[in-house]
């Protein structure tokens, strides 16, 4: 007889599994101590999520999986079935193109129907998937093509030129319009609106640990990793995804990412159709809060998504214009500052949940929906996840250290490693934990509150200084639309914080607004916490948006600039 786990399901089963260990997460997800102790990762040998999933939720479903709004207003809108034979045709449009199990297969589409039908159909094929994001030049491309292996590039034809510098043999194929010479077409026949219904067969079982996806970093602090994931890692790992953000069945799920990095597999993937909700997305050449915030109202968003940046933008405009506030909403990619939590719990009544996670890993740490919630926590580990700080000196348990994850009992939500780089899946995966790099305290309750990277946090006057925190405070002027603190050398305290800030719209830069943000730093923060120096510039950020606090302390270093200090502005 199969073993049980406790969310019911037998441990040998695939799709069974999968279903079951869903619907025990769905039907708990506001009874955090019941999630916890009851869940169990499905672990079966074979599974394929677009076969084993997504197409028996499809067959005959016509609600909208898939809803994209354009900047100009036009509109697209494909059901599961629609999507589930699309995706179909494009499998077997692929494999006639030369895609085979195993094939490595560069996509770099936009926010367009094509994107979401190309991932179903190479998951179907078996081929492992490369994300890019259109913003990548093509020294980055030739990174990928080089490094991943890739034997295949679907692009949209407007893309096509940055290949003519990626040497390689690959097969390139364009989506959208007359290809140009050399490529080959998406698709053949003008008339995709329905696909068709002749089915796809597979020429083999997929392994739940056979790869399917391969992640290049964002590189904030070095040269991007290249993180491995299998049929099973993020399909699966994403059901504690589906937990955190709170999805349902029928919810309207936006979240705003960019395609080509994972966050976006994440929340317009993965854990809204797991759940059966509807991806929905703005297309926008340009951030404007206004029209995002009466697109969410006209199509009834229940839930969203976003990452600081974008929450930092959104208190700057008149949140109350939302009429029908979403029922749930989250934040990802960096720390989300306190500050704007109470602005939009103030304008919505409505407290932002947020949640910590990795491109190597589905959500670790997170709020659940109905949980006591603390200022600047990012909550307590996810159902699944055996979550340890480990002191680093000592390497023990500890009260702050770096996040850790147990691998005596291993999530299904970690990927395998970096590929092609044993050495460093080696050095992250010492000793018997996952470690993040990422540094946390966790309270009494369990509730853990993130420091920074490990490389970010330093030392002043041999205090330990929390970049984060200090950025945090800032955002509490209403001068501050953003900020980033790196060291400064200093001859006494070896250290001391410098703030890179980015001002709110009616503020100038100059010594009247410095003295006033070293005003606020005393009035706010511990003596050995206060900003010393300050420089009002632009961030360097990577192209998923995430802030480059290497090049600022590089920046730092060299000096150059103009530098405001504390003493001289009292």
């Amino acid at each position: 007889m199969a073993a049980q786990n406790t969310a019911g399901a037998p441990a040998s089963a695939g799709p069974d599994a999968f279903r079951q260990a869903r619907d025990f997460l769905l039907a708990h997800r506001e009874d955090y101590r019941a999630a916890r102790e009851g869940f169990v990762w499905p672990r079966p040998e074979e599974f394929n999520w677009a076969l084993d999933w997504f197409d028996p939720l499809a067959r005959g479903n016509g609600s909208t999986a898939l809803w994209i709004v354009e900047e100009d207003g036009g509109e697209t809108k494909l059901s599961f079935d629609t999507l589930r034979r699309r995706s179909d045709r494009v499998a077997r449009r692929l494999r006639e193109r030369g895609v085979r199990a195993g094939d490595r297969i560069v996509v770099m589409l936009g926010n367009q129907a094509e994107l979401w039908e190309t991932m179903l159909a190479a998951m179907k094929l078996r081929a492992v998937v490369i994300p890019a994001t259109p913003l990548l030049g093509p020294a980055d491309l030739a990174d990928r093509i080089g490094r991943g292996g890739a034997r295949h590039v679907v692009v949209r034809t407007a893309d096509t030129g940055k290949f003519a510098e990626v040497p390689g043999e690959y097969t390139r194929i364009a989506v959208g319009g007359t290809p140009p010479s050399g490529w080959l077409a998406y698709e053949d026949g003008p008339d995709r609106e329905d696909g068709d219904d002749e089915g796809f067969v597979p020429d083999g079982p997929t392994r739940a640990d056979d790869p399917l996806l391969l992640y290049f970093t964002s590189g904030t602090t070095a040269r991007p990793k290249l993180v491995e994931h299998t049929h099973a890692s993020y399909p699966i790992g994403h059901l504690t995804t589906m937990y955190w953000i709170g999805l349902r069945p029928g919810d309207v799920h936006l979240n705003i990412s960019s395609p080509g990095w994972a966050k976006h597999a994440w929340s317009n993937f993965f854990a809204p159709w797991n759940a059966g909700a509807t991806v929905f997305v703005h297309n926008y050449t340009r951030f404007d809060a206004s029209r995002l915030l009466a697109e969410m109202d006209r199509c009834g968003v229940t839930s969203f998504c976003a990452p600081p940046t974008v929450w930092r933008m959104l208190i700057q405009a008149d949140l109350s214009a939302l009429r029908t506030p979403p029922r749930e909403a989250v934040a990802a990619g960096e720390p989300l500052n306190p500050e704007v939590i109470e602005a939009v719990r103030r304008a919505w009544g409505v407290t932002i949940r947020d949640g910590f996670g990795q491109t190597e890993t589905s959500v670790q740490v997170a709020n659940p929906p109905g949980q006591p919630l603390k200022t600047g926590s990012m909550g307590r580990p996810s159902p699944g996840f055996t979550v340890v700080l480990l002191d680093p000196v000592t390497g023990e348990p500890a009260d702050e250290g770096e996040i850790c994850l147990d691998l005596a009992d291993r999530p299904v939500g970690l990927m395998t490693g970096y590929a092609g780089d044993p050495a460093r899946t080696a050095e992250a995966m010492a000793g018997g934990y996952y470690r993040t790099g990422d540094i946390g305290s966790r309270d009494a309750d369990g509730y853990i509150t993130y420091i920074g990277r490990a490389d970010d946090v330093f030392k002043s006057s041999d205090y330990k200084i929390s970049p984060f925190e200090l950025e945090s405070a800032l955002l509490e002027h209403e001068a501050v639309a953003e900020a980033a603190v790196v060291p400064a050398p200093d001859p006494l305290r070896l250290s001391v914080p410098k703030a890179y800030v980015v001002l709110a719209e009616g503020w100038e830069p100059g010594p009247v607004t410095a003295k006033a943000l070293f005003a606020h730093s005393r009035a706010v923060l511990a003596p050995y916490k206060r900003i010393r120096r300050l420089e009002f510039a632009e961030l360097p950020k990577t192209v998923s948006g995430k802030i480059r606090r290497i090049e600022l302390r590089e920046r730092t270093a060299q000096g150059g600039g103009t530098e405001f200090r504390e003493e001289d502005h009292r």
